[in-house]
């Protein structure tokens, strides 16, 4: 599933990306991104077609760093938690916590007329149930100063909660100011909350 979940993310930058025009290409993302001011103010619009940009959203991404830094983290992490829950469950558990990322981002920028894309709340979700399934488990990290390079090995218990930690401030820093654009650290943290709370509701076997 996690395999299908990529593909369906490389099928979808394709697709947009091979619009024929800019405007095109907008019109698209305007149309199945998340807006949140759209969702705080609907009036007159579709609840439902809002309903289902919680969800569309996941699968768009604004160009090639966006889209190879999500499906890196996806496949570093999400085989891992998907032994966990089974296929079935891992795809519920991952939009799941993809909406929970949107709502959390719409709360916390109210006004944006900013779309949101991109998978990562939904990543953070899976990311939140690693630490909650594979606490003993490391990660191997690269690290690159200068002209050094190197790979070291580093406790999942300490990598995760330092990057949902970076993820929380930086949202904190954004608060009350006007969103042109940029990270949605907001949906960060409800992915990653979500997939903490949802983690050993979805996993079986000698993990859960």
């Amino acid at each position: 599933m996690m395999y299908l979940v990529m593909v369906a993310c490389g099928m979808a930058f394709y697709y947009t990306f091979s619009l024929p025009s800019l405007a095109a290409m907008e019109r698209m993302i305007t149309t199945y991104s998340v807006i949140p001011s759209q969702f705080t103010a609907p009036a007159g619009r579709d609840p439902s077609a809002l309903a289902v940009r919680l969800v569309t959203s996941m699968f768009l991404h604004g160009g090639w760093l966006h889209l190879l830094g999500n499906m890196v983290f996806l496949w570093i992490f999400g085989d891992n938690v998907e032994d966990a829950m089974g296929h079935g469950p891992f795809a519920i558990f991952y939009v799941i916590s993809g909406v929970v990322a949107n709502v959390v981002h719409i709360l916390a920028n109210p006004l944006s007329h900013e779309p949101t894309i991109g998978a990562s709340g939904a990543i953070a979700g899976v990311l939140g149930a690693y630490l909650v399934l594979y606490p003993q488990a490391r990660v191997q990290l690269l690290v690159w100063w200068f002209i050094f390079v190197r790979f070291i090995w580093v406790p999942a218990v300490l990598f995760l909660p330092v990057w949902i930690l970076i993820q929380f401030m930086s949202g904190l820093a954004s608060l009350g100011v006007p969103q042109t654009g940029g990270v949605a650290w907001w949906a960060h943290v409800g992915g990653f909350a979500s997939g903490m709370v949802l983690a050993r509701l979805f996993a079986r076997g000698p993990g859960a």
